[in-house]
């Protein structure tokens, strides 16, 4: 029997840490849902969910709704909602208008638009007038907890329903919500690295308040999204509760850690699955390449010109709030990429050998691995993150928002023409000045907030498309992996405006 090569080793070694990733990140998303039960149910067409403790005591319990900020889920509230239950707590969880498993739309997909205010009320209606009839909910001792744009909701609805007991908004976005004098109690959360807006609002909703009715909390080192996750918060939070039961401690990590674990193994099982393509020579070009100062000098003006592009274009007519922005960006982006190309390398080609015979056809592989692209991007982030299953006028952005990713992979791939490291600075250049954009007005502000989220996206699909590379996989193949990865999550994640 033949020894296996250096090769051959490297990729059993890749495929074993995958399934030991794959296999501890199911076992901690096992753990995190040990001794809770969930019911879902779809109230005036409000996607609720509850989460309470198995053998939960026969005495009313405090009722607890949290509320999800723009561009999340009910899904991504859920390791609060896990704290809350282990402490006795009763919760309910709510996917606004527009956001995960809603098929409703957001009016005008913004938090100061009255149209889209008087539907978060509506919904939040919903979900207290159907936790406070939930079997052993006390309905005299409900406690509402929101993010963002959930967290201006929730104090809002408690300024106009004083019966709610106490109101703890994490990271909220304007302090106007809470009026001078407000006697209601409430907890404000900030994360230390959020922006300066942020603890602003935070100054503004403390200052004059009667005494004893404001709770500031800092949670250090985090930001806008990773502050759900902090220990300080789920802290706070249970603070807020009237009656804890004593129970064991919170442990915000154990499901982002378990879906963060899937996540990592299923990027790394691409590696193994991506080597039954039949190996070729890398390719060859009839021209010139372009220098790395040409290269560099094509990619900034045709991004910087795709984003001031976009500002002028109606991308808020394609019905996915920020999502028609970057979507529109990346495409036209992608255009001039391709034409740059054209032009500083007119005559270059290139070329590949034919595939060898023996093997796997690389179009079933082809198949496959852009299958397995939508299954490592999705589930993970499903189960441990947001909601990342297309609903309503969700399936037909998918495609589109696909296309446009890979119109402008394609473009990056044609301009680097070949050398990787070029290939995943275009997408880097795009995300900085995707940023830049925001800064300046043209983009939505909310790009800021995403930007090391669309960040990693990009690094995830350029590391993908190295290991096609050296594959000598078609040209095409890299890109169209790639779109998946950076579209899947754009398209489901981002609400319908």
């Amino acid at each position: 029997m033949p020894t296996p090569g250096p090769a051959s080793r490297r990729l059993l070694a890749c495929a074993v840490v995958a399934l030991l990733a794959v296999v501890l990140g199911v076992l901690l998303l096992a753990r995190a849902d040990a001794g809770l039960s969930t019911r879902r149910a779809t109230v005036a067409g409000v996607p609720l969910t509850e989460v309470r403790a198995d053998g939960a005591s026969a005495d009313r319990r405090p009722g607890v709704v949290i509320a999800h900020g723009f561009a999340g889920s009910a899904r991504l509230m859920r390791p609060l909602a896990d704290s809350v239950a282990r402490q006795g707590g009763i919760v309910v969880l709510l996917d606004f208008a527009g956001h995960g498993a809603s098929r409703s739309r957001l009016p005008g997909a913004g938090r100061d638009e009255e149209r889209a205010r008087a539907l978060l009320r509506h919904d939040l209606d919903v979900a207290v007038a159907w936790l406070r009839e939930r079997p052993g909910v006390d309905p005299d001792r409900i406690v509402l907890v929101g993010h963002s744009m959930g967290a201006g909701a929730v104090t809002r609805y408690a300024v106009a329903h004083p019966e709610i007991d106490r109101t703890v908004a994490i990271s909220l976005p304007d302090g106007g919500d809470v009026p001078a004098g407000w006697p209601g109690k409430l907890t404000l959360v900030v994360g230390g690295l959020e922006f300066a807006g942020f603890r602003q609002a935070v100054d503004e909703a403390t200052r004059d308040a009667p005494p004893g009715t404001r709770t500031r909390v800092v949670a250090p080192g985090v930001e806008h999204v990773s502050v759900l996750f902090a220990p300080r918060t789920h802290a706070a939070v249970l603070d807020a509760l009237p009656d804890r039961t004593g129970g064991p401690p919170p442990d915000p990590l154990t499901r982002p850690g378990g879906a963060g674990l899937l996540l990592v193994g299923l990027a790394l099982g691409f590696v193994p699955l991506a080597a039954l393509l039949p190996r070729r020579a890398g390719a060859s070009t009839g021209g010139p390449r372009t220098g790395a100062g040409r290269w560099l000098a094509a990619v900034v003006p045709a991004a910087g010109l795709g984003a001031v592009l976009a500002a002028l274009l109606p991308t808020a007519r394609l019905p996915l709030a920020v999502g028609g922005y970057v979507a529109v960006f990346l495409l036209l982006t992608g255009v001039l990429l391709a034409a740059a190309a054209r032009f500083t390398r007119p005559f270059a080609r290139t070329t590949r050998p034919p595939a060898t015979a023996s093997g796997v056809r690389p179009a079933v592989v082809a198949a496959v691995l852009l299958g397995y692209a939508v299954l490592a991007v999705a589930l993970p982030l499903h189960l441990g993150f947001t909601s990342t299953v297309p609903v309503g006028a969700r399936w037909w952005l998918l495609p589109l928002v696909t296309f446009c990713c890979l119109v402008f992979l394609l473009g990056a791939e044609r301009l680097a023409d070949g050398p990787g490291v070029r290939y995943a600075a275009t997408g880097g250049i795009a995300v900085l000045v995707l940023a830049v954009a925001a800064v300046l007005g043209l983009a939505p502000g909310f790009v800021l907030l995403v930007v090391p989220l669309f960040a990693a996206l990009v690094a995830w699909q350029a590391a993908w498309a190295l290991v096609l590379r050296r594959r000598g996989a078609p040209w095409w193949l890299a890109p169209s992996v790639g779109a998946v990865l950076l579209a899947w999550p754009m398209a489901t994640t981002l609400p319908l405006a």
